[in-house]
C-alpha cells in the first residue's frame, strides 16, 4: 500500500482545527434561540455578542497573522488553539450579556490565528500545483464544523438538559488536537513556496503598495458577511420562516455541505486547470469569476416559496462562496515570500472582519424593523464587486519572485 504524504496527513490536521474552530464558534449559533429565550434577548442584543466575537476577531486576524510569520506555525497555532479552546470551555460560566461578550470576545481572538496560520502552512509544505486541494481539505473544514455543531450541540443540550456542558464538550476538543498536530510538525519547517528567499516578514507599507494586497483583502472583506450571515443567522432565519431547526436538521446541514463540496470543486478546478498548463493565477482569477457569478444567487432565497427551495438557494450560494474563499485564501502563497503569507492573510481577515462587524449590526437592525428580505438581497449583489476586485487587482501571470517585486 502507498504511504500517504505527511504533508497530507498535515493537510488533514488543517482541516481537523478548522472544523474544531468551527464548532466552538457555531455552539452559540445553535443553541441560541434556547439562550436568547432564557435571557430575554432580542435579535439585535444577539448581535452585540456576535459583534464581540468579531471586533477580537478582526483585530486578531492582522495580528496573528504577524505573530504567525515570526513564531511559525508549531508553536504559533498551538498557542492560539490552546487560548480559543479554553475561552470555548470558559462560555459555559455566563450569566448575563457582557460575561458572553467577554468569552466571546477571548474566542474570537483565538480563532483568527487559524486561517493565517493555516495558509503559512500550505504554503511551507505543499507546491504550487496541490495547494488549491490543500485549502480546500483545511477551509472544508468550515463547513465540516458548522454541520457537526447542530447535531453535536442538540444531542448534548437534550442530554445534559442545560446548554453549559455544551461549551465544556465542544471547547475540549482544541487540546486533543494540539497533541496531534505536535507529532506531525516535529521534524524540520520546510519551505516549498518558492517566492523568495526566507529573511523577515516585509513591512506592510511594502506589502499595502502593491495592487494584489487591495485585491485580496477587498475580495474577502466583500464575501466573508454572506458567510457569516449563513452561519451566525441561519437557525434565527429558519425560524422567522416558520421551520424548527431542530426538526429540519437535514436542511440545515445542507449549505454546510454544499460549501464543502465547494472548497473542493473551487481548489479542485484551479489545480487542474493548472496541471493542464494554464498559469497559476490564470487558473485562480477563472474559478474566482465563475464562483461570484454563483453567490448572486442567495438572492433567490428571499422567494423561495416552500422549504426545498429555500435551502437549494442557500446551498447553491455558499458553493459557490466557498469555491470563491478557498481561490482566495490560496492567492497569498501563490504571490508573497513565505515570511510573509500569514501577514497577507492575516490582513485580508481583518477587512473582512471589519466587513462583517458592520453587516451583523445592520442584520440584527434590519431584521428586527423589517425582515431578512433586503438583507438576503443584498447579500446577493456584494460578491460581485469582489469579483472585479479580483479581476482587477490581482494579475495574470505571476510576478518576480524576488525583492524587486516589493
Amino acid at each position: 500500500m502507498k504511504r500517504v504524504p505527511l504533508r497530507w496527513w498535515i493537510g488533514t490536521a488543517l482541516f481537523l482545527s478548522t472544523t474544531i474552530n468551527y464548532i466552538d464558534r457555531q455552539t452559540l449559533s445553535v443553541l441560541a434561540p434556547h439562550i436568547k429565550t432564557e435571557f430575554g434577548w432580542n435579535n439585535e442584543t444577539f448581535a452585540l455578542l456576535i459583534i464581540a466575537f468579531r471586533v477580537a476577531y478582526t483585530i486578531g486576524q492582522t495580528a496573528c497573522g504577524r505573530v504567525l510569520d515570526l513564531l511559525g506555525v508549531r508553536r504559533g497555532l498551538s498557542l492560539t488553539v490552546a487560548f480559543y479552546s479554553a475561552a470555548a470551555m470558559l462560555t459555559s460560566l455566563a450569566t448575563g450579556i457582557k460575561s458572553f461578550s467577554a468569552f466571546r470576545f477571548l474566542l474570537g481572538a483565538g480563532e483568527s490565528a487559524n486561517w493565517p496560520g493555516a495558509a503559512k502552512t500550505v504554503s511551507q509544505y505543499f507546491p504550487p500545483q496541490e495547494r488549491g486541494w490543500a485549502v480546500a481539505l483545511f477551509d472544508s473544514g468550515s463547513a465540516v464544523g458548522g454541520a457537526v455543531a447542530p447535531f453535536l450541540a442538540y444531542s448534548a443540550y437534550h442530554w445534559f438538559g442545560n446548554w453549559r456542558p455544551v461549551f465544556l464538550l465542544t471547547g475540549a476538543l482544541g487540546f486533543l488536537w494540539i497533541l496531534l498536530f505536535r507529532r506531525l510538525t516535529s521534524g524540520p519547517q520546510p519551505t516549498l513556496s518558492g517566492n523568495g528567499d526566507e529573511g523577515k516578514p516585509l513591512p506592510y507599507r511594502a506589502l499595502l503598495r502593491w495592487r494584489p494586497t487591495w485585491g485580496i483583502i477587498v475580495s474577502k472583506s466583500l464575501t466573508d458577511p454572506v458567510w457569516f450571515f449563513i452561519t451566525d443567522w441561519f437557525a434565527i432565519y429558519l425560524v422567522s420562516r416558520g421551520y424548527d431547526p431542530e426538526q429540519t436538521l437535514i436542511a440545515f446541514w445542507v449549505p454546510f455541505l454544499a460549501a464543502d463540496i465547494g472548497n473542493f470543486a473551487g481548489g479542485g478546478l484551479s489545480s487542474y486547470l493548472i496541471h493542464r498548463g494554464w498559469p497559476t493565477l490564470r487558473s485562480r482569477r477563472f474559478v474566482a469569476l465563475l464562483s461570484g457569478l454563483g453567490m448572486t444567487t442567495l438572492a433567490g432565497a428571499a422567494y423561495a416559496p416552500n422549504l426545498a427551495w429555500l435551502i437549494f438557494f442557500f446551498g447553491f450560494s455558499t458553493l459557490a462562496y466557498a469555491s470563491f474563499s478557498t481561490i482566495i485564501l490560496t492567492l497569498p502563497a501563490d504571490l508573497y515570500p513565505p515570511p510573509s503569507v500569514a501577514s497577507v492573510s492575516g490582513m485580508s481577515g481583518t477587512g473582512a472582519g471589519a466587513g462583517t462587524i458592520a453587516a451583523t449590526y445592520l442584520t440584527g437592525l434590519i431584521a428586527d424593523r423589517y425582515s431578512f428580505q433586503p438583507i438576503l438581497l443584498t447579500a446577493s449583489l456584494v460578491p460581485l464587486l469582489a469579483t472585479v476586485a479580483v479581476l482587477s487587482l490581482v494579475p495574470a501571470k505571476s510576478p518576480a519572485a524576488d525583492r524587486t517585486a516589493w
